[in-house]
C-alpha cells in the first residue's frame, strides 16, 4: 500500500465518520471474550502487506468493536465525553509531531505549554517561582513528586542513593500509584503509610499527626504525604488546610493529587474543595478525566521551580544545543521525546476559554447532584456517596453490584464499574461526561433497572 498521507487522511475520515454514526446507534460495543479476538477479528500481521479494501474492513471492524469510552452509556472510568476542540488540539499534535525537549525542535510550542502552565499556577495561587510540566499521566505526576520530594531530604541521593530511613504517607484510598512509586524511587513499599479516612473517605488528619509522631520516635525521616482531591472510589476531597501545618511543622513535602477531581480549581463555586491548594509543594490533574480532552493530558506544577530543575535536569550536549533552558524543557521534565500534550488543552482553553472549563466542571457536578437525588428519594436504592462528588456510589435492591455490572457489559448493555469502601461493595457511577444530558443521565438508571428487573433470576444477590 502507498504511503500517502492525504489518501490515509481521507480514510480517516470515512472511519471516524461510521465510528460516531455507529456510537450514536449502539453506545455500548459488542462484548468480545479477549480469548476470541482473533477469531472474530482480523488482527494477524503477516510477510505481506493487505490490500486497501482487506485494510480499510480490518479497521473499521476494530473500531466498531473497541469500547466506546466517549457513548452516552459510558460510566466505567474516571474519563468519558471528548471534547471537540480538545481533540483538533490532538489531532493538530499527532500531525506536526513535535517533540517538546527543545525549543529548536518544537520552536512556538514551548511557549503553548508554558502558557497552559502559567495560567494554571496562577489559578492556584502559586507565586512566579513555580514551574511545571506535561507527564505522560496522573501517575507520572505523583513519580515526580515524590522524586522531587525526596530529593529534596537530600541532593546527593541522586549520586549515592539513599541513606536515610524515608517514610512517605498518603490515604488508604489513594491510588495504587504510589506503592509503585515507592518501589521505583528506592523508597520501598513497606516505607508507605497508608492512613485511615473518615467516614468521606478522607485523610484522618488526627491519624496522620499521630503516625509522623510515631515515626519521628522510631528514627525514621517523614518526608512526603501525597493527598488527594478526588478519591477513585467516592471522589473525597482530603482537607489541604488543616494538613499543610502539619506538613510545614515535619518538613513534609505536600503532593495534591488531584487527576480526578483537581478541575475544580476552574470553577469559582467548587474550588472551595481545594481550600489551601496553594500551600502545597506540588500538585496535578488530568484534564483527560472531567475536561473532556483525549488522553493522555496531565499537568504537575510544583511551588519551586527550581526543584523540578535539581531532580530532572542532566546534561546532553548532543540534545540542548540552542537557548537556555528556560526554553529547553526536556531539563525540567522526565522524559526527553515527549510528545505535545499541552496543544489539545490550549486549543479548548483558547476556544471556550476559563468561564467555558468552568461550565464544564459545574454541569458534571449538577449531574451528580440530579443522580444522587433520585437515589435518595427511590426507595430501591441505598446511597453511598455524598454531597460535591462526581462519583455516585449506591446498590439496586438487593443485587449484588459486581455480579450486575458485570452482567451489564458482557450483555452490551451499560457500562459501569463498582467501588468498595470500609467493606461496602456498591456499583460506581463516574458522573464526568460534560456531553450528557439530565435526559441521558436518567437514561442510565432506566437501563439499569430495566436490565436489573427482567434478569432479576440470573444477577446473584447482595448479602
Amino acid at each position: 500500500m502507498a504511503n500517502n498521507i492525504k489518501e490515509d487522511l481521507m480514510l480517516f475520515n470515512e472511519l471516524i465518520t461510521i465510528f460516531l454514526e455507529d456510537e450514536l446507534q449502539n453506545p455500548v460495543s459488542e462484548y468480545i471474550n479477549p480469548r476470541d479476538v482473533e477469531k472474530t477479528l482480523d488482527i494477524k500481521l503477516h510477510e505481506d502487506g493487505a490490500v486497501d479494501d482487506d485494510f480499510k474492513t480490518s479497521l473499521k471492524q476494530l473500531i466498531l468493536k473497541s469500547p466506546k469510552s466517549s457513548s452516552k452509556l459510558f460510566f466505567n472510568q474516571l474519563f468519558g465525553g471528548r471534547h471537540s476542540k480538545a481533540v483538533l488540539g490532538d489531532l493538530l499534535a499527532v500531525m506536526l509531531n513535535n517533540s517538546m525537549a527543545t525549543y529548536k525542535i518544537a520552536g512556538p510550542q514551548v511557549s503553548v505549554e508554558k502558557e497552559v502552565l502559567l495560567q494554571v499556577q496562577k489559578l492556584i495561587g502559586y507565586d512566579n517561582k513555580s514551574g511545571g510540566t506535561f507527564p505522560t499521566g496522573g501517575s507520572m505526576s505523583n513519580f515526580m513528586s515524590l522524586i522531587m520530594a525526596r530529593d529534596k531530604v537530600d541532593l546527593g541521593i541522586k549520586e549515592k542513593g539513599i541513606s536515610k530511613n524515608l517514610v512517605a504517607y498518603t490515604s488508604e484510598n489513594a491510588h495504587y500509584s504510589l506503592s509503585k512509586n515507592a518501589s521505583f524511587s528506592g523508597i520501598g513499599k513497606a516505607n508507605v503509610r497508608h492512613i485511615k479516612s473518615d467516614k468521606y473517605g478522607r485523610i484522618n488528619v488526627l491519624e496522620f499527626t499521630k503516625q509522623v509522631k510515631l515515626d519521628l520516635e522510631s528514627g525514621l525521616t517523614p518526608f512526603y504525604l501525597n493527598a488527594t482531591a478526588g478519591t477513585t472510589v467516592l471522589c473525597a476531597f482530603d482537607n489541604v488546610a488543616e494538613l499543610s501545618p502539619i506538613c510545614k511543622k515535619y518538613k513534609i513535602w505536600l503532593h495534591l493529587d488531584g487527576a480526578f477531581g483537581g478541575g475544580v480549581i476552574f470553577s469559582d463555586r467548587y474550588k472551595y474543595l481545594v481550600e489551601g491548594i496553594q500551600l502545597t509543594n506540588s500538585f496535578c490533574f488530568n484534564a483527560h478525566k472531567t475536561l473532556g480532552a483525549p488522553l493522555s493530558t496531565s499537568i504537575l506544577v510544583v511551588k519551586d521551580k527550581q526543584d523540578l530543575h535539581n531532580s530532572f535536569n542532566n546534561n546532553a550536549a548532543y540534545l540542548y544545543q540552542t537557548h537556555d533552558e528556560e526554553f529547553n524543557l526536556g531539563r525540567s521534565s522526565f522524559e526527553c521525546g515527549r510528545r505535545n500534550n499541552a496543544l489539545k488543552l490550549w486549543t479548548m482553553w483558547k476556544a471556550i476559554g476559563t468561564r467555558g472549563i468552568s461550565k464544564i466542571i459545574e454541569h458534571e457536578f449538577k449531574l451528580a447532584d440530579v443522580a444522587r437525588n433520585y437515589i435518595k428519594t427511590n426507595s430501591d436504592y441505598k446511597l453511598f456517596s455524598f454531597e460535591d462528588s462526581l462519583s455516585i456510589c449506591f446498590n439496586y435492591k438487593n443485587f449484588d453490584p459486581e455480579d450486575l455490572c458485570a452482567k451489564l457489559y458482557e450483555s452490551n448493555t451499560l457500562m459501569v464499574g463498582f467501588g468498595h469502601f470500609h467493606k461496602k461493595v456498591f456499583v460506581r457511577l463516574v458522573l464526568v461526561n460534560c456531553e450528557n444530558s439530565l435526559d441521558e443521565l436518567m437514561q442510565f438508571f432506566k437501563v439499569l433497572e430495566d436490565f436489573a428487573d427482567k434478569n432479576s433470576h440470573l444477577i446473584g444477590k447482595y448479602k
